[in-house]
């Protein structure tokens, strides 16, 4: 693997998992000390990461990790349901019944492994992701793909405020066996409506994170 691409890599995943919050500084010289590699293969990195958005300008020769406020979230959600929600029409059309119905039973069991520390926590996820792949399969859109994934690719950012709520990731399991159940059914506007009703819930709680955590930190704030 190349330099650049290792970078890359070790780079996102700390953006993705708040080890690098936002607003960090992106220096070039401090990364490549950082991750054991020249400067070069971090440029190249840190304009994938700007491609991305998960890294903006900060000055002209500065870049910082992109902000996760009120704001972005909201915009983030509002390409999510216009994605998600077409992406659930099309995969109730097109979909195989079959592969649905043995997601729907592991989904069914998700709440379990939230009881089961950080590898129950990681199991979920991979189930959730499952999901996501699934619809994504079955859309069979090229186009839409893309957009899907360049979406999730944010919204894993946004995961991490629902972490340390695991009444809110329980709710969210039984949500997305709604949409499901809509798909493996063939209903196209359930699965539509279904989609919506599950973001619209995600935005709330994690709108009430960020407010959370704001007040935590502001002067007039307690712990």
């Amino acid at each position: 693997m190349r330099a650049s691409e290792r970078a890359y890599r070790a780079l996102r995943e700390e953006i993705l998992d708040g080890v690098l919050a936002p607003g960090t500084a992106l220096a070039e010289v401090e990364q490549a000390n950082r991750l054991g590699v020249s400067r070069t293969p971090v440029r190249e990195a840190l304009a994938r990461l700007e491609a991305d958005g998960l890294a903006t300008a900060a000055s002209a020769r500065v870049l910082q990790v992109s902000a996760l406020d009120a704001a972005s979230i909201v915009s983030l959600y509002e390409v999510r349901e216009a994605l998600e929600g077409q992406a659930s029409r099309l995969a109730a059309r097109r979909r195989d019944p079959a592969r649905f119905a043995e997601l729907r039973r592991r989904l069914a069991e998700a709440p379990e492994l939230l009881d089961e520390g950080d590898d129950g926590l990681r199991a979920y996820y991979d189930v959730v992701d499952a999901l996501d792949d699934e619809i994504e399969a079955a859309v069979a859109n090229p186009m839409l793909a893309a957009a899907l994934q360049s979406a999730r690719l944010h919204s894993a950012r946004v995961r991490r405020l629902a972490r340390q709520h695991p009444e809110r990731l329980r709710a969210a399991a039984s949500e997305h066996l709604l949409i499901v159940d809509a798909i493996i059914a063939g209903d196209t506007d359930l699965a539509a409506h279904a989609t919506h009703v599950h973001l619209h819930l995600s935005l709330r709680h994690a709108l009430a994170s960020i407010e959370e955590r704001s007040a935590l930190v502001s002067p007039t704030g307690t712990a």
